[in-house]
């Protein structure tokens, strides 16, 4: 009885879904399209050539050599020459340009004659990325020019190169990047926020299948057509939606692994995590429709933990360093646990060993829904909209 009630609500489910073209739109469209803008948008790695400004006050040989070591880097683009610091702050309020390098008055004097002279940069980083990337080209050039004014100057004293270079550079340090050695900003951005647009869309559209069941005071026939058992009813209406989410989710995975060629350590797992994570997502969505069975608040908050799962779980700040109380939001969303995933099974290729907590975690999630599926069933059976 109950396996003919599973698949008579599956089948009642494939008809809704056919009939309504913002399942399509819901479930396809939108997240495929943020799949390929972010992955397009990331393809080369890392942004290169940040717009910037140069304030040249001294006008001599030695800053012009400082300027053009500015713009042959790969990291900042000289894009306009300013006379004062006034027109540089001007012009990066009108967003124009990201940072602007300050070579002072009398640089070259003060160089040739020993003195100190200071060498000042500005960067925005109200925009974190581009102001990130023109301070390191900044300190890159700065740094250079300290240490050839000083190298000139010891040579000038008499010492050889090989003392001059032990000098100035005593310790050698070779960076070795684990994970990502290209220092490619798309392996990481691009899975956190397609990972977030993802579960964004699950919560919605699961949210959406059942609270239109209770506005449209067809709840009723839902349970129904699964003989009355809310377990077979969801797990019903959910089968669909799972097989198209599932295929949603594989394809970003093919995406990052097989046109983008990401370092993968363990892609069946990482591929099983998927699978897991759409589940969490959809247990999620079911949660909200059990607590508040009403399509505008369920939806709503389903839109707010999805939008605040973007800074909750680490994507663009460390949890490690939230404040308490705000980090253990972090723990209560699918996001957290499938990001870790990616990174100790995909990224690192860590045994799966280390990453076994999370995948247990995934599949709390429709344990803990499932406790409220009572409350679901009883909003089903007496069905009341309130617009």
């Amino acid at each position: 009885m109950a396996n003919l009630g599973f698949w008579n609500t599956v089948r009642r489910e494939v008809d809704i879904m056919a009939s309504r073209k913002m399942y399509l739109f819901m479930m396809v469209v939108v997240p495929v399209t943020i799949f390929l803008f972010f992955t397009g948008l990331l393809a080369p790695g890392l942004p290169l050539k940040v717009p910037t400004a140069i304030v040249d006050l001294d006008h001599t040989p030695m800053s012009r050599k400082v300027t053009r070591a500015l713009n042959a880097g790969e990291l900042v683009d000289i894009s306009e020459h300013l006379e004062s610091y006034t027109d540089a702050m001007a012009s990066i309020r009108r967003g124009e340009i990201f940072g602007f390098f300050v070579i002072p008055a009398k640089f070259e004097k003060d160089v040739l004659s020993g003195r100190k002279p200071t060498l000042e940069y500005y960067t925005n980083l109200t925009y974190f990325v581009p102001g990130t990337l023109s301070f390191k080209g900044f300190k890159t050039v700065s740094v250079t020019t300290a240490a050839g004014v000083v190298s000139a100057q010891m040579t000038a004293m008499g010492l050889t190169p090989d003392m001059v270079s032990t000098m100035i550079q005593p310790v050698d340090v070779q960076e070795h990047p684990i994970g990502n050695p290209w220092l490619n900003y798309s392996i990481y951005l691009s899975p956190s926020f397609c990972i977030g647009a993802l579960a964004l869309m699950i919560m919605l559209s699961s949210t959406f299948c059942i609270s239109m069941e209770i506005k449209n005071g067809t709840s009723r026939r839902w349970l129904a057509t699964a003989h009355d058992h809310i377990t077979v009813a969801v797990a019903g209406k959910f089968m669909p939606h799972f097989v198209v989410w599932s295929v949603v989710g594989q394809f970003m995975l093919s995406l990052f692994f097989c046109w983008q060629h990401f370092p993968c350590g363990n892609l069946p797992m990482l591929c099983l995590g998927m699978e897991l994570f759409i589940i969490a997502s959809m247990s999620v969505g079911l949660l909200f429709c059990s607590i508040v069975p009403n399509p505008r608040l369920s939806m709503t908050l389903s839109a707010l933990i999805g939008i605040l799962s973007f800074s909750f779980v680490g994507f663009s700040f460390p949890v490690q360093s939230m404040y308490g109380y705000i980090s253990i939001f972090s723990y209560l969303v699918p996001c957290r646990y499938m990001f870790l995933i990616y990174i100790f099974t995909g990224l690192n290729a860590f045994p799966v060993y280390y990453s076994r907590l999370y995948f247990v975690a995934l599949l709390i999630f429709p344990i803990v829904c499932s406790l409220l599926l009572r409350r679901l069933k009883t909003a089903c059976l007496t069905p009341v909209y309130v617009p």
